[in-house]
């Protein structure tokens, strides 16, 4: 395997602030895996289509616990199984502001921008959609060691 060349914090924290998409990385025993991040308020359809492309998953957005009782986002699963406890919501895409199916990446960069806006109430979302919001934990990797939290 090659070696990697990893950014600091710093430099990761200033990319996003610049629009870039980053990809955080965790440790090779827990998932072993990298996530692309950008800053959601920066979403722009082109982030979008580049993650769609090259990540090849699903496109998720981490939002504090807060939020998503503000939101009404509910658990997607009642119980969930996962050995990571992944906190999934309910998948949601906005409703109306141009929006059609919610799978284009102009539809879901709409989406997470409206999951961002403090305007943003339950109904301004259909359930279920393409975006996948995540419950943070408060109090962020100090209490789960997870993507959703860094």
């Amino acid at each position: 395997m090659k070696n990697i060349t990893l950014n600091t914090i710093s430099e990761a924290i200033e990319d996003l602030k610049n629009g870039k998409i980053i990809i955080v990385v965790d440790d090779e025993n827990r998932e072993n895996e990298g996530d692309f991040l950008s800053a959601a308020e920066l979403t722009t359809p082109e982030i979008i289509n580049f993650m769609t492309i090259h990540g090849r998953g699903l496109i998720c957005t981490p939002l504090p616990e807060s939020k998503c009782d503000e939101l009404g986002l509910e658990a997607m699963v009642s119980r969930s199984t996962d050995p990571k406890e992944t906190a999934f919501t309910v998948s949601v895409d906005l409703l109306g502001d141009g929006v059609s199916t919610g799978i284009s990446a102009n539809d879901r960069a709409r989406t997470i921008l409206a999951l961002m806006d403090e305007k943003s109430k339950p109904t301004d979302f259909m359930r279920p959609g393409h975006i996948f919001p995540l419950r943070a934990k408060e109090g962020g990797v100090l209490k789960r060691a997870g993507h959703t939290e860094a």
